[in-house]
């Protein structure tokens, strides 16, 4: 299959129009690891449907897991784990079995991005929640079970652990000796590794059947404003 990218600099690249929203590429990541080890956390739990009236990605992050995070007065929970200082920072979350189970908001990862996540590992996931994670940049990992268990338990009782995703390796690491691979598609393991989504695809597809068919006399294709 041909690489998705194409030459830097060409007629092709400059044409492309801008977004307001970009997907940021994913090689290797690592980070604090905060572990919410329950099974079938909903995306109603990790984004509640009261906060789905923006428009935009951004500005979801000061929602995630909200009901969890305070009490009725607004007060922070002192016993959730993202309200822990020894979790402050983290952008790997360590999740139980059928996470983003629900409905299929696209918020959920949103929010999850938009509060620092690069990243969640867990035993399974709901498909509809997967894809979108994708979609977005943020990268769902399928482990073992047993591996999970592990992470969520050094996560919890070592200072600032710290795991190491490397989609590249299609690996997870950390410096306990853990290492083991996950999978992952090698289309959508590509459009990671690059900052695709599937309106950088379009473009990309419509542009190319556009280009040959276009008479020499023409300006040559600039920057869409």
């Amino acid at each position: 299959m041909e690489s998705l990218a194409g030459p830097t600099g060409s007629r092709r690249a400059a044409a492309r129009p801008p977004k307001e929203e970009t997907v940021e590429p994913f090689t290797c990541h690592t980070g604090i690891v905060a572990p919410l080890d329950l099974p079938d956390i909903d995306t109603d739990q990790i984004m509640p449907a009261r906060y789905l009236k923006r428009v935009e990605k951004s500005g979801f992050g000061q929602y995630l897991f909200d009901s969890w995070r305070y009490g009725p007065d607004r007060t922070p929970n002192a016993d959730f784990v993202l309200n822990k200082p020894e979790y402050a920072g983290a952008t790997i979350l360590a999740a139980g079995p059928n996470f983003g189970c629900g409905s299929s908001r696209e918020h959920a990862p949103w929010g999850l991005l938009d509060y620092g996540f690069r990243a969640i590992v867990a035993p399974s996931f709901a498909d509809i929640f997967y894809n979108n994670c994708l979609q977005n940049g943020l990268l769902p990992v399928v482990l073992p079970a047993a591996d999970v268990a592990t992470i969520v338990q050094r996560a919890r009782t070592t200072p600032g652990y710290r795991l190491t995703v490397d989609l590249k390796a299609r690996r997870v690491r950390d410096e306990q000796g853990l290492k083991t691979p996950f999978p992952i598609d090698r289309f959508k393991r590509q459009c990671l590794l690059l900052g695709l989504d599937d309106i950088d695809l379009t473009l990309r597809h419509v542009i190319d059947a556009f280009e040959p068919e276009r008479p020499a006399w023409l300006p040559k294709a600039g920057p869409i404003a």
